[in-house]
């Protein structure tokens, strides 16, 4: 048995991602979803190596790129105590996530002033 997870990049002349869409029919995503950025990270077991896609359109606001990245560190401590049962750490995670977020938000209403 083998499931899809499907990623359409749609690029303008200069390459960058002008539409992002996606859509996992076997997780109950039939129908195309529109996105502004995606993070992929794949983990390499022969070569202990990770490996990324990293891709956002024009369309993504700085503020919203702060929030996406909290929500992302905040949902991978989530994700790691759940596979190592290290809930320590994943705290640390999350704590290093809410203070990434204050961070980001006063540098972003720093350059607005």
């Amino acid at each position: 048995m083998t499931s899809q997870i499907n990623i359409q990049i749609e690029l303008a002349e200069d390459k960058m991602p002008e539409t992002i869409q996606w859509m996992a029919p076997d997780g109950g995503v039939d129908e195309w979803q529109k996105a502004k950025a995606v993070l992929l990270g794949l983990w390499d077991g022969d070569n202990k190596e990770a490996m990324r896609i990293d891709l956002w359109t024009s369309k993504m606001m700085v503020d919203e790129m702060n929030d996406f990245f909290y929500q992302t560190l905040f949902g991978m401590a989530d994700t790691y105590v759940r596979a190592t049962r290290n809930g320590e750490l994943a705290n640390e995670m999350k704590e290093f996530a809410k203070t990434f977020l204050k961070k980001a938000t006063s540098a972003l209403d720093a350059e607005k002033a």
